[in-house]
């Protein structure tokens, strides 16, 4: 599965050959840690190498400096530069994967609510 997730990558645009391989081999083990108890990658069908692929980018990204989700501004005078996000949903590619593998991962721990009446 880590040569087709690799290939997603460089599909994806992926420049930082030397970064790849153990960037998504720690991604790709990551992931499968977070699965529900008894699912394998392969259970998640084409969405596993897809989601560890997304997150593998999202963290190059972040690598390089273009975290994509930067917001600055600089006006001197009529001269404005500004770097805004590419567009796109405006969540990271990290939180795309997770939504794409939510069937198939664990409760995070996050907070909800319970039996509780109005």
């Amino acid at each position: 599965m880590t040569q087709e997730i690799l290939a997603l990558c460089r599909a994806m645009g992926a420049d930082q050959e030397e970064l790849l391989l153990p960037l998504v081999q720690a991604v790709e083990e990551q992931l499968a840690r977070r699965l529900k108890e008894g699912v394998t990658p392969q259970d998640c069908g084409q969405a596993f190498p897809l989601a560890a692929a997304m997150i593998a980018m999202d963290h190059l990204s972040a690598m390089s400096g273009g975290g994509g989700g930067e917001i600055t501004s600089f006006t001197a005078g009529e001269l404005s530069i500004r770097k805004e996000s590419g567009g796109g949903s405006g969540k990271s590619l990290a939180a795309q994967a997770g939504g794409l593998l939510a069937p198939w991962l664990r409760d995070s721990g996050g907070f909800a609510f319970q039996g509780v009446e109005g």
